[in-house]
């Protein structure tokens, strides 16, 4: 199994080099800090956020945040504005129109991110060059998988000042899955197991519960449930990097198939694909893994759509 291809397909989730070879770890009941206080809107000054890091002074009405990481989303959900991106968020198809006069950058990219004058930036816990993103901006670190999805959400939300705005799209969020859970289960049968899967001819994997693509909304929102196999061979890393030989034994009833659609698709075209019950009952659901990576809230709600649409034809 060619496992080149492992930190490109799992980047997004930086620390996670944003889907890179960190390990994410069980859902945290620590919520990684919250807002000492918190400033009306419009509001010029500071306020001081308790990062995982401890207190950091940061702007009460962010204008012009650099994200390095994948909270891009989040960002654009609360309408927070954003002058420059890391490069899995740029290319993102579901960001095009918000993203279009929107840098690309990294964190090598010191010299670019000092002319787009940011008051904040935004990154995972390992980036690289923090010094002297430091010196630029407040910095605000986050661990992938430190907390939940959610409370990383309400963690970006507060250190935006976007506080409130955040703990009410939570609430209305968990409500709207677990409705379309119930949905699906009484549609497909509550027994019914589903996998998610990415990769193609080179590199195939299954996934957890917590690595973004929608696993977070299938199986702890919605509570559907994964094959034990795959729950078993996720349950160190998060994800399983598999072989076409065995990939019949990974997935269940419904697979979600988040694919690489500029990779190496021909085995789909094979026997030992074709025959799984899954692919011969119609129930796999493609869709462009370029714009499937994250957990952001605005991912959240376009993966929940396309979850309804998927299952239930809504």
């Amino acid at each position: 199994m060619k496992k080149s291809l492992l930190p490109l397909l799992l980047l997004f989730v930086l620390a996670l080099s944003a889907c890179g070879s960190s390990t994410p770890t069980a859902a945290n009941p620590d919520t990684g800090g919250t807002a000492a206080a918190e400033a009306a809107p419009g509001e010029t000054g500071t306020v001081t956020y308790e990062s995982e890091n401890g207190p950091i002074e940061l702007p009460a009405n962010p204008q012009r945040v650099v994200d390095l990481s994948s909270y891009t989303g989040t960002l654009i959900q609360f309408g927070v504005p954003v002058v420059g991106v890391d490069t899995w968020t740029k290319n993102n198809p579901n960001f095009k129109e918000q993203l279009a006069d929107v840098a690309e950058v990294s964190a090598d990219d010191v010299e670019k991110i000092i002319e787009l004058q940011p008051d904040l930036i935004i990154a995972s816990s390992d980036v690289k060059n923090a010094d002297k993103l430091k010196q630029i901006a407040p910095l605000v670190t986050y661990t992938y998988n430190k907390v939940d999805y959610l409370a990383q959400i309400e963690e970006v939300a507060k250190a935006v000042n976007k506080g409130k705005e955040g703990a009410a799209w939570i609430a209305d969020f968990k409500t709207r899955a677990q409705k379309a859970g119930e949905e699906i289960k009484a549609k497909i049968g509550a027994d019914k197991t589903v996998t998610v899967m990415e990769g193609d001819a080179k590199a195939m994997y299954v996934f957890g519960d917590a690595w973004g693509r929608g696993t977070e909304i299938l199986y702890q929102a919605m509570g559907l449930n994964m094959p034990e196999k795959v729950k078993e061979m996720t349950s160190k890393q998060g994800y399983y990097d598999l072989s076409l030989e065995v990939l019949p034994e990974y997935l269940g009833d419904y697979v979600i198939f988040s694919k690489t659609l500029t990779g190496d698709n021909s085995f789909e075209e094979t026997d030992t694909y074709r025959n799984i019950p899954a692919v011969q009952n119609g129930h796999v659901y493609e869709v462009d893994a370029t714009g499937f990576y994250f957990n952001d809230a605005y991912s959240l709600d376009y993966q929940l759509d396309f979850f309804k649409k998927s299952f239930l034809g809504q």
